[in-house]
């Protein structure tokens, strides 16, 4: 039987500098999709998979972030003042409880595996989830849901995987299924950024992990990878073959928005599932090309 999970880690270190100047003072993760910032679908998403300890990996100037998810009692207060009471439960529900936000700080910019293993000594000795913000799934198809529910059969480490096109796995960590079509794919191998000619697949690493704790002494090498940073992609390869290790292929929509057409495509597609503003938008947009 798998050992229960508790704790996610958001790596929210980074710069943002795809978004500067709009970074320069506040964090990328706050930069709204809707009227929601990015941080709070990551959150609530961990929340609807039962992940109940939240662990912020931050840099410096991320503060607001850490603010959004605690009480604002004097806006609070004006808000059920006036009767406002939609935009009152806006704020509050959702909020994780007292104690249940913890945050550690990534000094130097050194790679996704370095920000998880900053986070360390909070996490102790027990499974994981990790949530990269960037990556917003379908907020009514869970990722790290349907991921946790592969985690409860396999145990393990469980990887989200997502079909992209053979010209994009360049981009990506991409994992080695040896052609298995299976929703829940064995994982034989990670390889990060391939060649599209050389790549074992079109299964990209979607940004949500299960991992055991082993993988952070593995990360304490502190070996490098590619661009120079200790990559998390590498860490958890030099464990397959000696943990198991599964994929979950999602099948939701996603929307990458550590990216300026990401981002923009995230704000039009779940604007338009809203009903105060989905038919007015569909008609300006059908205005701009009729």
């Amino acid at each position: 039987m798998a050992t229960a999970l508790r704790k996610v880690v958001f790596p929210v270190a980074g710069f943002g500098t795809r978004f500067l100047p709009a970074t320069k003072a506040i964090p990328k993760e706050m930069l709204p999709v809707v009227d929601k910032p990015l941080i709070q679908y990551a959150v609530e998403e961990a929340q609807a998979a039962g992940l109940t300890e939240i662990i912020f990996v931050t840099g410096r100037g991320k503060t607001a972030m850490v603010d959004h998810f605690d009480h604002a009692y004097e806006l609070e207060e004006t808000l059920k003042a006036k009767g406002r009471e939609e935009l009152y439960r806006s704020l509050t529900e959702g909020m994780p409880p007292a104690g249940k936000i913890m945050t550690t700080r990534q000094q130097k910019a050194l790679g996704l595996g370095h920000a998880v293993w900053c986070a360390r000594h909070i996490i102790g000795n027990e499974p994981f989830a990790v949530s990269l913000p960037d990556v917003l799934t379908d907020p009514s198809k869970s990722a790290l849901k349907e991921l946790v529910e592969v985690y409860e059969e396999t145990g393990g480490n469980v990887i989200t995987l997502k079909e992209v096109p053979r010209d994009d796995v360049k981009k990506y960590g991409i994992a080695d299924t040896g052609g298995s079509q299976s929703a829940r794919p064995p994982i034989r191998g990670l390889v990060e950024k391939p060649d599209p000619s050389r790549s074992p697949s079109r299964l990209h690493v979607l940004g949500r992990y299960i991992l055991q704790p082993e993988v952070l002494d593995e990360i304490e090498r502190g070996e490098r990878g590619a661009g120079g940073e200790i990559q998390l992609t590498d860490a958890m390869a030099r464990l397959i073959g000696k943990q198991p290790f599964h994929g979950s292929v999602y099948t939701g929509e996603f929307w990458d928005c550590g990216d300026k057409l990401g981002f923009l495509k995230a704000n039009i597609s779940l604007a338009l599932r809203r009903p105060e503003l989905g038919s007015g938008l569909k008609a300006f947009l059908k205005d701009l090309n009729p």
